[in-house]
């Protein structure tokens, strides 16, 4: 998923926040596709943030509340992609695109990355389910001091924030994700679908998780073509072909 608005450094527009659910559901539901990698076009970022030239027209008084509710249903699209998900991050990713990052499981960033929320700069409010979600990643005192602040931090920081994976050269940060995902792409999908659904479910409260849905998760992985054909390769000393069946 390439977030590609290069002359105002990948700031989404409404135009592209409405998008996201479609190709996050596009790419949830094609067979072919095992790993879903999140990325900005060209050199300068991963995403800045919100195009704050629309703001006037599409973010201000009753506007504002819908549109919260637009990019709160990109954010849980994203997220709901059962598919493991990783944000291949450069160059700025601030505001929005921090809140993009986060909806992936796994961060990679190059070394030039700058990350931030600058909302209280703007004055705006900040949804529940975002600041949950940066808390969760974070820790409550690193998430209010991020908010708090405002201010931009770099590549090492997130790192020892806990925000990002890995930090690599910029030179080396596609061949690194490509490698990653190419290697997460070769295991079992159900099993990988089954650990994201049980790690998801994990993250809420006790009395709002699904322990049915958890169970036949992992049911549907012993139950698979793909469980026997990993004993079978294994036993046989060979790589094993998943189909995700």
């Amino acid at each position: 998923m390439v977030f590609d608005h290069e002359e105002r450094r990948n700031a989404i527009t409404l135009e592209m926040w409405e998008a996201i659910p479609r190709v996050a559901r596009e790419l949830d539901e094609d067979a072919n596709v095992r790993v879903v990698v999140l990325r900005g076009a060209g050199d300068t970022a991963f995403v800045s943030g919100a195009d704050i030239s629309e703001f006037e027209r599409t973010r201000m008084g009753a506007m504002a509340i819908e549109y919260e509710r637009t990019n709160q249903r990109a954010f849980e699209a994203i997220t709901a992609i059962s598919k493991p998900v990783l944000a291949m991050v450069h160059g700025f990713c601030v505001g929005g695109g921090t809140a993009l990052a986060l909806c992936a499981d796994l961060r990679y960033a190059a070394a030039d990355a700058r990350f931030g929320v600058p909302a209280a700069k703007l004055g705006l409010g900040y949804a529940v389910r975002g600041i949950e979600k940066l808390v969760g990643v974070v820790g409550p005192a690193v998430a209010l001091e991020i908010f708090f602040t405002g201010r931009q931090f770099d590549a090492r920081e997130a790192l020892e924030r806990r925000l990002v994976n890995e930090v690599v050269e910029k030179s080396r940060l596609e061949a690194v994700v490509r490698e990653q995902a190419e290697s997460i792409a070769a295991n079992a999908p159900l099993t990988l679908r089954s650990v994201k659904t049980i790690v998801n479910q994990l993250g809420r409260a006790p009395d709002q998780r699904d322990p049915a849905g958890m169970e036949e998760s992992i049911r549907a992985c012993f139950d698979s073509v793909d469980y026997e054909e990993g004993v079978k390769a294994f036993l046989q000393k060979r790589k094993p072909e998943f189909r995700g069946r």
